[in-house]
């Protein structure tokens, strides 16, 4: 049967000591003290695969309470971006420093249950909110499970992600690869009801607490995706797939796909699927 953590402790250090492997999240720092009037202390800091700051809060149970807190702790990190700025170069190095997605920070709060109104109430925010219940089974195993996500939209934000994504991609690209690449968005997005996209220059990523997908601006001759999948697990076909494992790429995952025509993109959605399946 299902159990909550004796203690909420419990399931920050877990989560803390295997955060990239269960959220998507390099680890910067635990129960960082917040300097303001107020003060409080922040359970856990990272920074998502995509560069953007994350802001990790426990509870134990349910508790209404979880949200505000953390949104409270996220408007004091986007006024104060150079003190993370600087956490995340003491820890990371300069490059990861100079590369944070500032338009997409995120909220992750974890905890042992949420009610509808929480929610509902996730998706009155502007801000990028993930709930995530834990559950204990036995001594030996633990879950987590998104109840709700919702990428948020800054102005600016939309601003970049409309001309990373949209228009001026259109007006570069034009004709069928765009067309292509369109048609392999409203497959990724189609998956599931909870993926969300985060817009770089450089890729389009798509989450469901992890990035399961990457989608590079289309090329003259062919629409690229990098998957969560393992090439190992996958008969390589030259010249539609290929294992990219330590070689460097914009994005995340160590599968490339590449597409060039409608029938690639059929042939594609089964890959699509299991790596939306392992995120």
């Amino acid at each position: 049967m299902p159990r909550l953590a004796d203690v909420e402790a419990d399931v920050q250090s877990l989560i803390e000591a295997h955060m990239e492997a269960m959220l998507g999240v390099r680890f910067l720092a635990s129960e960082y003290v917040i300097g303001c009037a107020d003060g409080g202390r922040i359970d856990s800091l990272g920074l998502d695969e995509n560069g953007a700051p994350v802001i990790v809060e426990y509870k134990r149970g349910t508790d209404a309470g979880v949200i505000n807190q953390g949104l409270y702790y996220m408007a004091w990190l986007v006024n104060h971006k150079d003190v993370f700025r600087n956490l995340v170069r003491d820890r990371l190095g300069v490059t990861a420093a100079s590369q944070i997605l500032w338009s997409a920070p995120r909220l992750i709060c974890v905890a042992g249950d949420f009610t509808r109104y929480d929610a509902h109430a996730v998706r009155e925010h502007r801000r990028s909110i993930d709930l995530v219940r834990y559950q204990y089974f036995g001594r030996d195993h633990f879950s987590l499970e998104t109840v709700a996500s919702v990428t948020g939209r800054s102005a600016q934000g939309e601003r970049e992600r409309r001309r990373a994504a949209g228009e001026p991609l259109r007006r570069k690209q034009g004709g069928a690869m765009s067309e292509l690449a369109q048609a392999v968005d409203e497959v990724l997005v189609g998956l599931g009801g909870n993926v969300t996209r985060v817009q770089r220059k450089q890729y389009c990523a798509y989450q469901r607490l992890r990035n399961f997908a990457c989608l590079i601006p289309p090329q003259q001759v062919k629409v690229v995706v990098y998957l969560k999948v393992a090439p190992a697990a996958v008969d390589l076909v030259p010249g539609f797939t290929r294992d990219v494992t330590g070689l460097g790429h914009h994005g995340t995952g160590d599968l490339e796909v590449q597409l060039r025509t409608e029938g690639d993109l059929e042939r594609a959605q089964e890959l699509f699927r299991l790596s939306y399946a392992a995120a």
